[in-house]
């Protein structure tokens, strides 16, 4: 109950005190703590996606700022040598104001990207988005068909129809490339699962499909009960090494992290950074209350 009375109010606190939580899941403010962050997650065998925080601009003025931005974010990082990939956000490129303005931006990204043989990861944002996402990224896939992927949220009801009507993409020279995560927007229950078992029972369901049908499955989740099938599913499959990989947040669970990795399977860390770093932190706080313990623990035990 505390944690939760903590994680309610926190978007009205000063963000000041709301960064004191926010700097153990956030790489930094800038390119730059990104890509040491990176470096140092590399060196420990660990692969990234790359973030800059931000979404659902006002003008398309910021929609070519950010387009611009993660130019700079994939030629840096090229430059640097990091071991990673990219995630985007279509509203944060324009998506629910122009959306060919959107596409344009985004070819231009993945263009880049795809010019260093690397890849970009579409995020999957809120209902209000998903229809024109996954029309973007099936305009997108077929132009990129190696440097593209999209995101799915295990607790939308629509989601196993919504990859199912994807299996013309999946092609055994293209697998079709999908990361797998619970969800974090506040849905509906008329479109959304609710409750700790019903969420987990469909994501076991869609990653089985992704996994029986050969997709490239990105299985992003910190819960073990989840983790433990997921290597049930791999090895009932026989699924390879270069067909599979496992996903965790920045700062989220590194024990659980390294004993995945100590299995010998490939593990991607989500590095976010910038200077919105407020929007996603409190979204992070309100999925996982728990997390206020760290706020009290920043505040009020020394180190």
């Amino acid at each position: 109950m505390f944690n939760k009375l903590i994680a309610a109010i926190l978007p009205y606190m000063p963000k000041s005190f709301v960064w004191l939580f926010s700097k153990k899941y956030i790489a930094g403010k800038t390119l730059d703590d990104a890509i040491q962050e990176s470096k140092n997650l590399n060196s420990q065998g660990l692969l990234v996606t790359l973030d800059l925080l931000g979404e659902f601009i006002t003008n398309l003025d910021e929609a070519k700022a950010n387009k611009d931005a993660y130019i700079e974010i994939i030629d840096t990082a090229e430059k640097n040598n990091i071991q990673g990939n990219y995630s985007i956000k279509p509203t944060f490129f324009g998506l629910l104001i122009d959306k060919e303005v959107c596409y344009q931006h985004l070819k231009e990204v993945i263009k880049k990207a795809a010019s260093y043989g690397n890849f970009i990861r579409v995020d999957m944002e809120d209902s209000s988005c998903t229809d024109l996402e996954i029309e973007l990224f099936r305009r997108l896939k077929q132009e990129f068909p190696e440097n593209v992927g999209i995101v799915f949220q295990s607790y939308m009801k629509r989601t196993l129809d919504d990859i199912k009507n994807l299996m013309d993409l999946n092609t055994s020279e293209h697998p079709l490339n999908i990361r797998l995560c619970k969800g974090i927007y506040t849905e509906p229950a008329e479109i959304a699962y609710k409750g700790y078992e019903n969420i987990n029972k469909h994501f076991v369901e869609q990653m089985d499909f992704l996994l029986k049908n050969k997709f490239y499955t990105a299985i992003a989740t910190h819960d073990r009960p989840l983790i433990e099938k997921a290597y049930e599913l791999i090895e009932k499959y026989q699924v390879p090494q270069n067909m599979h990989e496992f996903q965790m947040l920045y700062g989220v669970t590194p024990h659980l992290r390294q004993e995945i990795v100590n299995k010998g399977h490939k593990m991607r860390v989500y590095v976010p950074y910038g200077e919105k770093w407020f929007g996603y932190s409190t979204r992070r706080l309100k999925e996982n209350p728990k997390m206020a313990s760290h706020i009290i623990k920043a505040l009020f035990i020394k180190k």
